[in-house]
């Protein structure tokens, strides 16, 4: 019996063994990106420890203002693991959004990130819409100094509604959130999705998909 036991629990051993055989938390201080590495891994590779200096953990720029001559009134200047190495590993970035009067961030999504925003300037409306089948709009108007929280992976904008320039920060749980502009992605993929397709999808006349494809 008490063999039986030892090799069920081997056997049981072995099998969480193989099912959790990794390790979800860092296993160093720290772990720079290396950009000049050509190893291609779920992430970036380390930079070797002995030449890391403190640049690899700064960025400077957040306190500049951005261009915002463009038709949407949008410029977002992001801190990712591309412009700051130092957050390889960290789960974290951040970004600053420009926003000039009227001017808006389209309904996009950032497919690895939680999305949590702080006004500094401005008043904006805000909001994001729930999955399947309800597709329920939550949205709000925020104001210097209010916080809102878009959930992983939704479809989320912000629009400023005021006659000045809005600015925003937001903190993102990823060191590369990505973002997919739902315009830019539906009506401006490379190559194209066929506009017969498009038609349909949207209920709409094909001669306005290739007019809404020519914008993007």
């Amino acid at each position: 019996m008490g063999k039986q036991l030892s090799h069920i629990s081997l056997v049981a051993l072995a099998f969480f063994g193989l099912t959790f055989a990794y390790e979800p938390d860092a296993l160093q201080d720290f772990c720079v990106a290396d950009p000049n590495s050509s190893v291609n891994v779920n992430g970036k590779t380390c930079k070797n420890p002995t030449q890391i200096q403190a640049n690899d953990f700064y960025f400077s720029g957040l306190h500049l203002k951005g261009n915002i001559s463009n038709p949407l009134g949008l410029r977002v200047t992001p801190v990712t693991v591309a412009q700051l190495p130092g957050l390889n590993t960290l789960g974290i970035s951040m970004v600053r959004i420009d926003l000039a009067p009227w001017g808006i961030n389209p309904p996009h999504t950032h497919p690895r990130a939680t999305e949590i925003i702080t006004v500094l300037e401005g008043s904006i409306e805000v909001g994001f819409i729930t999955s399947d089948p309800e597709n329920r709009l939550i949205s709000k108007v925020l104001y210097k100094g209010d916080v809102f929280v878009f959930p992983v992976g939704l479809v989320h904008f912000q629009r400023n509604i005021g006659n000045k320039c809005a600015v925003v920060i937001g903190a993102l749980s990823s060191q590369n959130p990505g973002a997919i502009t739902i315009g830019n992605a539906v009506f401006g993929s490379n190559p194209p999705i066929l506009s017969d397709v498009l038609a349909k999808a949207f209920q709409v006349d094909k001669k306005l998909i290739d007019q809404l494809k020519a914008k993007f």
